[in-house]
């Protein structure tokens, strides 16, 4: 979960206590702390710049300071009473080229002429072209706060991806054409370096792990399973997978990575769906198939959400009643499952989709609110599609049936119900595949890194 860091400027003419005709501070500074407390309060970390801006030279040396400090991710310029917008803009937009967020923020009220303010500051940066966000809206206002929120969250992801870098072991899997990656173009517009791997290394790495390794991993798997596997070769071959997947992601200082799964590893080797579950569980950012936009999707909503997110296919859509069941190849964070189905393992059970065989995860997912999300391509330019959901469990006499309907009952299952129109998701969707995470509060934070980051959002 992450906590953005902010810088907070307030920004008004009439300051340093200068009154109005009626013998009121133009400047609320009851105002401006409840502000700051607002957002303090909903995990966002301020830096306070403690002057009150008005001249250009004040406004350069502001938003000079919040551009040098490496650890703000966006600056709130909070409407103290009215401003000269061109003693600002310069500044502003110096400080915006640096790729971090700007948000406007006018606290109602007629007293102190705030949205005057507010308003010559976002009409300046619109004319000029200076990409910002404007909240107009007060303090205790819930869905205001939640606005700014959301946004200086995606300003983090979107400053975190710049400079990081994506890990591919292996190749394209199965095939896929919608899932591959242009590397110049996530670097421009990602400023993500995609660096890659032969799945030989993960097997050498893995015939490594001693047993002292092997050993110390039985306790965890206790608290995540009840119980550890079954002693066997191609059990502990899951297990090596794991740690030596996460030593290489390490080692290589992948900030997340997909990995190809079968052909090759799958069949050579050992079936990825364990490692994959441990991995999620974990908190990184990954997908099989070397599907960097599902790797992406799921590195995103891990930064945003308290859970840890589920990727699986898109096994079944019920368009009339907007049920859908989201049913992964074995992989599924462990942490995920519900009342009804707890986790437990089974095995991946498809020769013809990894003959060496391994470990999988079974579950039902627990119930919740959450998005249903994916990152895609349409003729070579990227689109995300979003959709609040509910997850929920099946009643319990219908569990057996409703596992059994896939012919694979002992894969995990996510039962959601889709709050969209289906149709008009099924025709935008980019792929096998559904990113499942846990929180509401997911869906405005996503939808504001899309228009940050030059994505188009499609919500269904």
């Amino acid at each position: 979960m992450i906590e953005p860091t902010v810088g907070f400027i307030v920004y008004g003419v009439h300051k340093d206590g200068l009154k109005d005709p009626m013998g009121q501070p133009f400047i609320d500074a009851a105002v401006v702390e409840r502000s700051q407390n607002a957002l303090t309060q909903a995990g966002v970390k301020l830096v306070k710049h403690e002057i009150v801006v008005a001249t250009k030279a004040e406004a350069v040396a502001a938003l000079c300071r919040m551009k040098n400090d490496p650890q703000v991710d966006a600056v709130i310029l909070f409407s103290g009473t009215w401003v000269w917008a061109a003693h600002l803009v310069g500044a502003i937009r110096d400080y915006a080229n640096t790729g971090k967020g700007v948000l406007l923020w006018t606290h109602p009220g007629s007293q102190g002429w705030r949205p005057v303010g507010g308003l010559v500051m976002h009409g300046g940066l619109l004319e000029i072209g200076v990409p910002h966000k404007f909240v107009y809206g007060a303090a205790d206002d819930r869905q205001a706060i939640e606005k700014i929120v959301s946004y200086t969250r995606a300003a983090h992801l979107k400053n975190w991806l710049n400079l990081s870098t994506l890990g591919a072991f292996g190749g394209r899997g199965m095939g896929q054409t919608c899932g591959v990656a242009d590397p110049s173009q996530w670097m421009r517009v990602f400023g993500v370096d995609i660096d890659s791997r032969d799945t030989t290394e993960l097997m050498r790495t893995a015939g490594l792990i001693s047993q002292e390794e092997l050993r110390a991993l039985t306790p965890r798997l206790q608290t995540l399973f009840g119980k550890a596997p079954d002693a066997s070769v191609v059990n502990e071959r899951s297990i090596r997978l794991y740690l030596a997947l996460k030593k290489t992601v390490e080692r290589e200082r992948f900030d997340f990575y997909t990995i190809q799964s079968f052909p090759g590893l799958g069949d050579d080797y050992s079936a990825t769906c364990f490692a994959q579950s441990m991995m999620l569980e974990d908190g990184y950012g990954t997908s099989t198939l070397g599907d960097f936009n599902t790797a992406l999707t799921v590195l995103l909503m891990t930064k945003l959400s308290k859970e840890r997110v589920y990727y699986g296919d898109l096994q079944h859509i019920d368009a009339k009643n907007k049920e859908i069941k989201i049913i992964g190849d074995g992989a599924c964070p462990p942490s995920l499952a519900g009342k009804l189905g707890p986790a437990g393992f089974a095995e991946h059970g498809i020769p013809t989709e990894g003959e060496a065989g391994g470990l999988a995860v079974r579950l039902i997912c627990k119930v919740g609110e959450g998005v249903l999300a994916r990152l895609g391509r349409v003729n070579g330019e990227f689109q995300m599609v979003i959709t609040r959901a509910t997850i929920f469990e099946p009643p319990a006499e219908q569990v057996e049936t409703r596992l059994r309907e896939c012919g694979i009952p002992f894969w995990p299952h996510g039962f959601v119900t889709a709050h969209c129109d289906i149709e008009n998701l099924l025709q935008n969707w980019t792929n096998e595949y559904a990113c499942l995470g846990y929180g509401s509060d997911l869906f405005p934070a996503l939808v504001d890194f899309c228009e940050m980051t030059g994505i188009k959002p499609v919500l269904p």
